[in-house]
């Protein structure tokens, strides 16, 4: 893993700090009422551009909801999910089955690793028995 430490704007601070700070992960909408609410105001534009610079640099992760939605957590937070492909509901998975994976060496010689994501898709429980149901 690269030791560097990338050089990072006053907005893009504002960013990570209000992300470190949340339990959760948040949208980029819901991050630019976050700022609202404590008068560090940027565009929603601005948001998502430097949200995106952040993903390059390596310090968030970036995860895909089945709507399209886009959430966004410091990297430090490995969090890994099971969602609803209907519903959109999301369960945390407890620990993290990829840590324990070693990538190989010539791998990791030519690809410098920022964070990884696992996500499982499926049906909860309650669309499983709507869909056997109908």
């Amino acid at each position: 893993m690269n030791t560097r430490k990338p050089e990072i704007t006053k907005r893009q601070q504002q960013l990570l700090n209000e992300l470190k700070r949340c339990s959760d992960e948040l949208s980029g909408q819901e991050l630019h009422r976050q700022l609202h609410k404590c008068e560090k105001a940027m565009g929603l534009t601005t948001v998502y551009r430097n949200l995106q610079a952040l993903v390059k640099q390596g310090l968030i992760r970036s995860r895909h909801l089945p709507n399209g939605e886009v959430l966004y957590a410091p990297v430090e937070r490995d969090i890994h999910h099971l969602t609803c492909v209907s519903c959109g509901e999301t369960k945390r998975l407890k620990g993290c089955p990829v840590k324990t994976m070693n990538l190989s060496e010539n791998t990791s010689k030519n690809f410098e690793l920022l964070f990884h994501t696992l996500e499982y898709f499926g049906l909860c429980q309650n669309c499983s028995q709507q869909f056997n149901a109908g």
